[in-house]
């Protein structure tokens, strides 16, 4: 095709988009891309009335095959709510080709029915077929992005809720830490003892790694800044629960805790954070546990 060729394809798949376009919403609003969350049916005539404007707009400044087209930009948003409430599962990408082949099917259809010649009519299915398809592109990144921040958030929520903050006596918290720490819970846990010390007006944290598996150097160097900051916020940090094992790793790599009180139990680190409070536990009697 000529350039020429090209502008008169354009101008003539718009003109199509234009005045067939109370038909083509009425098709579109009925197929499950716009039903997508249950939205009723004038909710799906809004919502195919919208995508539809956009992809015109787009095929007028000749962005039919550009994603970051001006058309489509205006979509970005209605195509992230709409991608948000999909499936975001191994069929994801048949989902979305199925769903962009149902809008595809009404237009060419009625582009068909176009008094054309042969001519006209091949390179104008080509572009409305180039449309729909980078529509779809654009809607399989933001369900793909809507997953992965999904996925994120949910791993930031299982972070925070692998890393509680206990009270364990006025003035002292307690942190018990289990499995393996990487960068994001070890940050999380530096993040929620810190405000948790503020909050409670704690003078004594202790960490209490029982049931971290393994302590390596990036490990420990977490537990040196926490123990750090926990001082910078007024308060003595101890570290509890390092087992055999883990001791003789952390000699081997040369970790030095000695700026740090270490116990082996979460009850000696206990009994030491009350005497650093001048407390002390004892008996009220005989055969009292």
């Amino acid at each position: 095709m000529t350039a020429t060729s090209d502008r008169e394809t354009t101008a003539i798949v718009g003109d199509f988009l234009g005045r067939r376009r109370e038909s083509i919403v009425t098709e579109w609003s009925g197929v499950p891309f716009f039903q997508i969350g249950g939205a009723d049916y004038e909710q799906a005539v809004l919502d195919g009335g919208e995508v539809l404007t956009g992809l015109r707009r787009a095929v007028l400044a000749g962005d039919a095959g550009n994603p970051a087209g001006e058309g489509f930009s205006d979509l970005r948003t209605l195509l992230e709510a709409l991608a948000a409430q999909q499936d975001h599962d191994s069929t994801l990408i048949t989902q979305t080709a199925r769903q962009m082949a149902a809008l595809k099917g009404p237009l060419l259809r009625m582009w068909t029915e176009e008094d054309l010649g042969p001519d006209e009519r091949t390179e104008g299915a080509v572009l409305l077929s180039s449309a729909v398809d980078t529509l779809g592109l654009i809607l399989l990144d933001a369900a793909l992005t809507a997953g992965r921040d999904t996925i994120a958030s949910q791993r930031e929520q299982l972070a925070e809720l692998s890393t509680p903050v206990i009270k364990l006596w006025e003035g002292i918290l307690a942190i018990p830490l289990i499995g393996t720490l990487d960068s994001m819970r070890s940050q999380v846990a530096t993040e929620s003892l810190l405000q948790a010390i503020l909050d409670h007006q704690a003078r004594v944290a202790i960490l209490d790694i029982t049931g971290v598996a393994t302590v390596d150097t990036m490990v420990a160097q977490h537990l040196l800044k926490t123990a750090l900051a926990a001082r910078l916020m007024g308060a003595e940090c101890v570290i509890s629960g390092i087992r055999p094992q883990i001791a003789h790793t952390m000699v081997q790599l040369g970790i030095d805790l000695d700026e740090v009180a270490t116990r082996a139990r979460l009850a000696d680190a206990f009994h030491y954070a009350l005497t650093r409070l001048g407390l002390s536990v004892v008996s009220s009697g005989p055969g009292v546990v």
